[in-house]
């Protein structure tokens, strides 16, 4: 095949950026993280049984709208659940303390001098 004439139109040259196409798709919109899991970590240190609510809860919505925040509503549970567990212990041990205490002034039978005694007062 010869080459076209002078002064007819041939295929396009490409420019100095390449040739022209479509432009450049939008990057993915990135999804903002949940809500119920920030203030999951936020009630761990504040109410910790509501921060074990607060992050179960967030992440079966993470799993199914694709959020961000998965460790943030796992963090959460897990010192929610942490935190829950050592108040427990430590009301236990406070109720064992004073029906110590009180049994203690009972055996006595002074009439609760003992129990401030035995309390240090």
């Amino acid at each position: 095949m010869a080459d076209a004439p002078q002064g007819s139109y041939g295929a396009p040259q490409p420019g100095p950026y390449g040739p022209y196409g479509y432009p450049y798709p939008y990057p993915p919109m990135q999804m903002g993280t949940n809500t119920l899991a920030i203030l999951a970590l936020v009630f761990a240190f504040v109410f910790a049984p509501a921060a074990i609510v607060m992050g179960a809860v967030a992440r079966r919505q993470i799993q199914r709208t694709g959020e961000q925040g998965m460790g943030l509503a796992t963090a959460g549970l897990v010192l929610g659940i942490v935190f829950t567990v050592i108040s427990v212990i430590w009301i236990v041990a406070v109720a064992v303390f004073f029906a110590d205490a009180v049994h203690q002034s009972n055996l006595t039978n002074d009439g609760g001098a003992a129990l401030l005694g035995y309390l240090g007062l």
